[in-house]
């Protein structure tokens, strides 16, 4: 409990906008676990065919 109570004391000095931030961040850290995302990767890895892939990176090339 000392790191989240260190957290918390943390929290209260930050200024509003950074508060808001951190905690966004934290909301987000709670709707999805490590092994959901990777769970995520693992299904959509390898999901492009070479020539799909190729065809991305040139399209984000042109606009960047």
């Amino acid at each position: 409990m000392a790191r989240l109570d260190a957290a918390i004391e943390d929290s209260k000095a930050l200024p509003p906008a950074n508060l808001d931030r951190a905690a966004d961040y934290i909301q987000r850290l709670k709707l999805i676990t490590d092994q959901q995302r990777n769970a995520i990767i693992d299904h959509t890895a390898g999901s492009l065919t070479r020539e799909e892939a190729d065809e991305w990176e040139r399209i984000i090339a042109q606009r960047l």
